[in-house]
C-alpha cells in the first residue's frame, strides 16, 4: 500500500524527502502519475482537483497539508467522513508553525503600536517628529479564533504586556483569557477591540465577516491584523473603512485572490502592510512524525490525529 500526493503546483521533493528520512520503505506517488489508485491508502492534498479523491477505491484517509480545511470543503465530490466506508480527514497542527503565527502577529502588532509606519513615511520627508509613548492596556487586543493558533498568540501578545480577549463560535475557558462567543457576544467583543486580529478557520459562518457591519463596532482608530484566510474579508469594506479614517490602519498576509494582482488597490493603499502569506507555513519536516504516526493509527485501526469534524468545518 502506499501514500500519495495530490497538491498541483507545489513542490512535493521536500515533503517526500522528509518522510523518506523516518521510513526509507515508505511507498509514496504523487498525483496523477500514482497508478494504481486501488493501492493508495493516504492521499496528502493541497487545491486538489475536484473529484479526484472518488478514484482511489481503497483510500483509508484524507490529510489536508496544512492547518485549514477550506480548500477541500470547495470539492462538490469529497467523500463525507461521517459515511460509513468512506476516508477520515485530518489535518495537520505543527507546533513549529504554532510559534512562527505568533511571532508574526507579535511583529505585527509592536510595528503598529510602536507607530513604525508613521516614521517610516516621515524618513522620506527626514521629518525628526518622535510621538508621545502610548499605553499597552489601552489597545486592547480582540482575537477572532481561539483554537491552537490563537490561544499560544494570546499568551505571546499578553507576555509582551498587551490585555487580550477573545472571541470563537462556541463557549471556552482559557486561564487568564476573557473570551466572548456566538453573535450575541461579537458586539460587545468588538467594542473593545483596539486591535482585531482574525484567526478563524473559514466556514460558511466566518466567510466575510470582516466586513463594514464589524468594521462600525469597532472603536474609531482600531486597526485590523487579517493571517486567517483571504475570504474572511470584503476588501472593498476594509479600504471604504481607511479612507474614512474609522479604521486607522490594516496588515494583511491572506487575500481572495493569491498572488495579489498587481494592479489591485490594496498594493497602492498607504494604510495597508501587505505580507505574501508567510505568517506560518506548513514545515515537512516538522509534520512528517504526524503524517506516519497517522498513517500507522489507520493500518492498526487507532483513531487518527486531529481528526475534522466535517460539521463544523475544522
Amino acid at each position: 500500500m502506499a501514500l500519495t500526493f495530490i497538491c498541483p503546483d507545489r513542490d512535493t521533493g521536500p515533503w517526500i524527502k522528509a518522510l523518506n528520512e523516518l521510513d526509507p520503505a515508505l511507498e509514496i506517488r504523487v498525483w496523477p502519475n500514482d497508478h494504481p489508485r486501488s493501492k493508495i491508502e493516504m492521499a496528502l492534498t493541497w487545491a486538489h482537483p475536484p473529484g479526484v479523491l472518488k478514484e482511489y477505491p481503497n483510500l483509508g484517509c484524507i490529510c489536508s497539508m496544512g492547518a485549514g480545511i477550506d480548500l477541500l470543503l470547495t470539492d462538490p465530490l469529497l467523500p463525507n467522513p461521517d459515511l460509513p466506508g468512506n476516508p477520515a480527514i485530518v489535518r495537520l497542527i505543527d507546533q513549529k508553525l504554532v510559534r512562527d503565527m505568533s511571532e508574526y502577529l507579535l511583529l505585527a502588532v509592536l510595528h503598529h503600536f510602536r507607530q513604525f509606519d508613521f516614521y517610516q513615511a516621515r524618513k522620506e520627508q527626514k521629518d525628526w517628529h518622535p510621538l508621545g509613548p502610548l499605553e499597552k492596556k489601552e489597545n486592547i487586543i480582540g482575537i477572532m479564533g481561539l483554537g491552537q493558533l490563537g490561544k499560544a498568540a494570546a499568551k505571546s501578545l499578553q507576555a509582551a504586556g498587551f490585555t487580550v480577549c477573545g472571541w470563537r463560535n462556541s463557549q471556552i475557558k482559557i486561564d487568564k483569557i476573557p473570551s466572548f462567543h456566538g453573535r450575541d457576544q461579537l458586539e460587545g467583543f468588538l467594542s473593545r477591540t483596539r486591535i482585531l486580529i482574525c484567526l478563524l478557520p473559514l466556514t460558511c459562518q466566518t466567510r466575510h465577516i470582516l466586513n463594514r457591519d464589524t468594521f462600525s463596532k469597532l472603536p474609531q482608530g482600531a486597526y485590523l491584523i487579517n493571517v486567517g484566510r483571504g475570504d474572511h474579508l470584503e476588501e472593498t469594506d476594509l479600504l471604504a473603512a481607511l479612507d474614512q479614517g474609522h479604521l486607522s490602519g490594516a496588515c494583511l498576509d491572506v487575500f481572495q485572490s493569491e498572488p495579489l494582482p498587481k494592479d489591485h488597490p490594496i498594493w497602492q493603499h498607504p494604510k495597508i502592510l501587505v505580507t505574501p502569506h508567510i505568517s506560518s507555513q506548513t514545515n515537512p519536516r516538522s509534520v512528517a512524525p504526524q503524517i506516519l504516526s497517522n498513517l500507522k493509527r489507520l493500518r492498526t485501526g487507532k483513531a487518527l490525529l486531529n481528526r475534522v469534524d466535517i460539521k463544523k468545518e475544522y
